[in-house]
């Protein structure tokens, strides 16, 4: 398994700790864009969409050994991104992820959808 893939499924793994939902794996890989690829999320308020977002860290960092090279929007937590180079993490409250849409910016983009685990 390639790093970059070995790192997406670890964030995704580390997402469904926390029981993040509609996880989606935007693949950018092809286009002219900053990164590779966004993996994108949501949480039920900002209490879960911080622990995704801890939880996704730690366990990327145990697993992976991998950290962020930056972290942003943990004062609020209605949209945090992780930026991993390659990768960038969304988690988004679900109003603020239809608001922004990010994963529909790029329309040549690959979409993976991830099934929700309950």
């Amino acid at each position: 398994m390639s790093e970059i893939k070995k790192l997406l499924s670890t964030i995704v793994e580390g997402m469904q700790e926390k029981k993040a939902k509609d996880i989606c794996i935007v693949d950018m890989s092809e286009l002219e864009s900053p990164c590779q690829y966004f993996v994108i999320a949501s949480g039920n308020s900002n209490t879960h969409v911080s622990s995704i977002a801890i939880e996704t860290k730690d366990f990327v960092r145990k697993n992976a050994g991998e950290k962020p090279f930056a972290t942003d929007g943990l004062d609020n937590c209605q949209w945090i991104a992780m930026d991993y180079g390659t990768v960038i993490v969304h988690i988004f409250q679900p109003e603020f992820r239809t608001f922004y849409d990010i994963e529909h910016l790029w329309a040549d983009a690959k979409i993976t959808e991830i099934p929700n685990i309950d």
